[in-house]
């Protein structure tokens, strides 16, 4: 049971790691499409892979996580969701809502990227807390830093596209 644990725990740390790559990658080709005021076909179909390489990364992440979730009730007899698991959670559903409603064209592209790539990092930033063994925070502790980091990528991401528009 323990390599079993393992191993989806292990795909579940690269499905992040290809999660905030791609995430990564979405972003800067979203600033360079959009600095010359249009998307040309060549930068949507950049865009479209990388798009693919993320849904494949947030459906990974949803099976793995899931899945040593069962693992965990199949071999304690109960799910004990710790603040950490709970954030993680959160983290995924940020994730899947916001990339539906920017899919849909209803989350602004004022709002929508930061988001995603904020959610993205953190993803990244609670995996290495997990590694150094800092998981004993309470929720509102991670939801206010949460809050807190994503205002600031909302600033970061605007003020990067302000900066590309005013140079067309």
């Amino acid at each position: 049971m323990t390599i079993l644990i393992s191993f989806v725990a292990i795909l579940q740390s690269l499905s992040i790691s290809l999660g905030v790559g791609s995430s990564t990658l979405a972003i800067v080709n979203f600033f360079v499409a959009i600095a010359d005021g249009k998307i040309d076909e060549t930068e949507r179909k950049m865009m479209g892979i990388v798009y693919i390489a993320l849904r494949v990364a947030m459906v990974a992440i949803l099976v793995t996580t899931l899945g040593l979730m069962a693992l965990e009730f199949l071999y304690q007899g109960a799910v004990s969701l710790t603040p950490f698991d709970i954030a993680q959670l959160f983290v995924l559903c940020v994730l899947f809502i916001n990339a539906t409603l920017m899919t849909l064209r209803l989350m602004p592209s004022t709002f929508g990227p930061a988001l995603q790539a904020g959610s993205w990092y953190t993803l990244g930033a609670l995996m290495a807390l997990r590694l150094q063994g800092i998981t004993d925070f309470t929720f509102v502790q991670f939801f206010m830093a949460y809050v807190t980091w994503l205002v600031l990528a909302v600033g970061i991401v605007n003020g990067i596209m302000s900066v590309l528009k005013k140079r067309k």
